[in-house]
């Protein structure tokens, strides 16, 4: 039984070189949290809470943790994780429904959750996967994420050349645009490669209706996000008049929530992102339910480091899961903070295997990218 003694909340920084977009924004720089907590016995785990949005969201998280999450670590037992997650949120859901703000509640407990488990795995020298559940995978299938809106062809092309046997294509930025995108996306990847896209929550409900034939003509086979306010009943009606295969999850909060969402014939595949829904005590809850329901997982995941090898991990114990999401834009913050960094090949991926996440940092690395660094004693 082990008590955390300090835990070191740091802001990691880096520009972006190569113009990502949203359907509601352009991405300016990377920004990740990374929460490392370390016991008595001076084991440390990490932790990564999403921070992509708004731009001045680290602010409110760094804030988040500092007065509002950590502080509830003091002083008691953490070898049970799933019940010092259940307790975080228990005390700190309410709070959140309060400001309105369920998600940068949970965002912030994300990056515990995965440091503790981090630690537990760490402490018992083997990888999260092995102690959380069962390890039941070694390779995980992934796909090519995040191309788009400019130079597609070329993005599809690298894909392509890289060995990948699916992309995804952001959508939202106006009819013409994602038209000509899917179709060249399409047109460059072949018809051998499995196409998806992801509006961002960047249409209404009869601007989706409208895209439909668009996305059946470039044989897409999934469309992530497709309503704006992803409402279900919105999923509902647009599935009942296209039909269209709709995947959606990484701004659901709440076990309850994804329930309902993986009961609907309307959604096909739950999205929990690690590092926003509640971290990986909350990731392999949605997928047991996901199970229960036969509806498939595939993570999303467009974080750092830390975030990409708890995901990884998530995929190596759930056999639910049926691939993962791999960033393809210039991304400082993921394999330049690690040593040795899993890398895809041919589609897929080997699932890394070291003690807790899997991975090691390079703490050199971590050093050259952090512009905020503070450390609260717990103990």
């Amino acid at each position: 039984m082990t008590r955390v003694a300090t835990a070191r909340i740091r802001v990691l920084r880096a520009p972006v070189r190569d113009g990502i977009a949203m359907s509601f924004s352009p991405l300016r720089e990377r920004t990740m949290v990374l929460v490392s907590l370390t016991d008595e016995d001076g084991t440390t785990g990490h932790g990564e809470s999403w921070v992509n949005y708004p731009p001045w969201g680290v602010a409110e998280r760094t804030a988040t943790l500092r007065e509002g999450v950590l502080p509830l670590l003091a002083g008691r037992r953490i070898d049970d994780v799933p019940a010092v997650h259940a307790d975080l949120c228990d005390r700190l859901d309410p709070l959140g429904r309060q400001w309105g703000a369920p998600g940068p509640v949970r965002q912030a407990i994300s990056a515990v959750d995965v440091a503790l488990w981090d630690l537990r795995g760490r402490r018992a020298g083997a990888a999260i996967a092995r102690v959380a559940a069962h390890r039941v995978r070694d390779r995980v299938r992934v796909y090519a994420s995040s191309l788009g809106p400019e130079s597609v062809a070329a993005q599809a092309a690298s894909c392509r050349g890289a060995g990948h046997a699916a992309a995804k294509v952001k959508l939202g930025f106006g009819r013409e645009t994602d038209t000509r995108n899917l179709a060249v996306a399409r047109e460059t990847l072949g018809d051998d490669v499995l196409l998806y896209a992801d509006a961002n929550q960047g249409w209404d409900l009869d601007e989706a209706v409208a895209m439909a034939p668009v996305l059946r003509d470039a044989g897409v086979g999934w469309i992530e996000e497709p309503v704006r306010g992803d409402g279900l009943a919105d999923l509902e009606e647009l599935h009942r008049r296209t039909g269209l295969v709709i995947a959606t999850g990484e701004n659901l909060y709440g076990r309850a929530t994804f329930e309902a969402y993986a009961a609907s014939p309307a959604v096909a595949i739950l999205q929990p992102d690690v590092a926003k829904a509640g971290g990986i005590t909350e990731a392999l809850a949605v997928c047991d339910v996901a199970e229960g329901h036969d509806t498939a997982v595939m993570p999303h995941l467009y974080g750092g480091a830390a975030a990409f090898a708890a995901t990884l991990q998530v995929a190596a114990a759930c056999r639910v899961v049926g691939g993962v999401e791999y960033d393809v834009r210039d991304n400082p913050l993921r394999d330049p903070l690690l040593l040795d960094p899993p890398t895809p090949e041919k589609g897929r991926l080997d699932l890394p295997d070291l003690p807790g996440l899997g991975v090691r940092f390079d703490t050199s690395a971590l050093e050259r990218v952090t512009c905020h660094d503070e450390t609260l004693e717990l103990s």
